[in-house]
């Protein structure tokens, strides 16, 4: 029987499947926030875009941490916190360098704006973050 978007909204849909649902609003959330970070910082404050989108990613890293462990994954594999979170700050450190390569890459070599560059990344990094927080973490 399929889950239905109230049961995986409200966390009952444990599986992968639903944890995967709710990462993906998870990290919307999260996306929404790096990316009008990266917009304000590089557009307003006229910091350099790879900087800008490393500052976002951070930001988006702690609201994805807070969703993660209160409402996307339904058990945890450590028992302590600090060591959970340190994992799952190695994971985005990763992504964050992951990001700032992609952005970059996109941007200078392929000649896209680094919004569009930002938008194509995050496909790619959300990927790799979500497979790294469900075997290593979740």
């Amino acid at each position: 029987m399929q889950p239905s978007i109230k049961g995986l909204l409200l966390g009952k849909g444990s599986g992968v499947a639903g944890q995967g649902f709710r990462y993906i609003i998870a990290g919307g959330t999260a996306f929404a926030l790096d990316f009008f970070l990266l917009y304000i910082c590089t557009h307003f404050i006229g910091i350099n875009y790879v900087i800008s989108a490393a500052v976002g990613f951070m930001a988006g890293l702690l609201v994805t941490y807070v969703l993660s462990t209160r409402w996307v994954f339904s058990r945890r594999k450590m028992a302590n916190r600090w060591a959970e979170f340190l994992l799952f700050s190695l994971i985005g450190l990763i992504g964050i360098g992951l990001t700032m390569l992609l952005v970059w890459l996109f941007t200078e070599h392929a000649g896209l704006h680094y919004l569009l560059s930002k938008i194509i990344t995050t496909f790619i990094v959300t990927g790799w973050n979500f497979a790294a927080k469900k075997i290593i973490l979740f």
